[in-house]
């Protein structure tokens, strides 16, 4: 899901996505998202930054979220 993964040979490489949620992760939170880039924002939101792999590791990072009962602000992709 995260940049910890390879891509082999005529595989497409990572897409590095930024996903807004409403409101601030607790530190045990964060510990969901591990391999992201958690920036907290000045406005009370939550910015997870990182490569995601495929589309099966998005709606994973997405079903995290759900999971959490946290409010899903937009999903970018800013790469790939």
């Amino acid at each position: 899901m995260t940049n910890d993964q390879r891509v082999k040979p005529g595989e497409d490489p990572p897409t590095i996505y930024q996903i807004r949620i409403r409101g601030h992760l607790s530190q045990p939170r964060m510990a969901w998202f591990e391999g992201l880039t958690i920036t907290l924002e000045e406005d009370g939101n939550t910015l997870l930054t990182g490569s995601v792999l495929d589309q099966a590791a998005l709606h994973g990072i997405l079903k995290k979220v759900r999971d959490l009962g946290m409010a899903l602000l937009s999903v970018n992709s800013v790469s790939g």
